[in-house]
């Protein structure tokens, strides 16, 4: 995975969007390793080859507790984390144990399961196999993960106050 200038075709992670993002999830990698959870790759400082700019190390935790703080907060950056269950009633609940609810993604050879799974995850948006999101559907997050929505006639609700009069 080629990490670099965004501009370049074949590039696959360029930066995140600043230096205070990058200084950001660079918080939560030390954190992850002062939490006990296992690096798999990546970790702190610059991918090998970059000397500048806000580039953060593809980063992979393996063993996470899942009430860990790099469990349970939106990093938003390259940064995933590998939490161990036993079957689907533990993956479920570990989903929906956090505050958050932006988006989620159930990876399965049984799309009918995933779809079963998919429906009893809180999040505003969920993936099966990693399946292209629709731009033209609403977009937002359950939980803390913001108000309201983006896209689509759900995006315009915000603003509409419905009002009846019967004469």
């Amino acid at each position: 995975m080629k990490i670099g200038n965004p501009a370049d075709p074949q590039t696959f992670l360029g930066p995140v969007a600043a230096e205070r993002q990058r200084q950001r999830v660079s918080d939560y990698i030390q954190s992850g390793l002062e939490s006990g959870a296992e690096l798999a790759t990546g970790g702190l400082g610059m991918p090998e080859g970059i000397n500048h700019g806000a580039f953060v190390k593809p980063t992979v935790f393996a063993n996470v507790d899942n009430n860990s703080r790099i469990a349970q907060e939106e990093i938003f950056g390259p940064v995933v984390c590998v939490i161990p269950y036993d079957g689907v009633d533990e993956a479920v609940r570990l989903a929906n144990e956090s505050e958050y609810g932006l988006s989620g993604s159930v990876w399965t050879n049984d799309t009918d399961q995933g779809l079963a799974i998919a429906r009893r995850i809180r999040s505003g948006g969920l993936t099966i196999n990693n399946a292209a999101s629709d731009l033209l559907s609403p977009f937002g997050g359950f939980k803390r993960s913001g108000v309201g929505r983006e896209f689509g006639p759900e995006a315009i609700n915000h603003y509409i106050e419905h009002k009846t009069v019967a004469v």
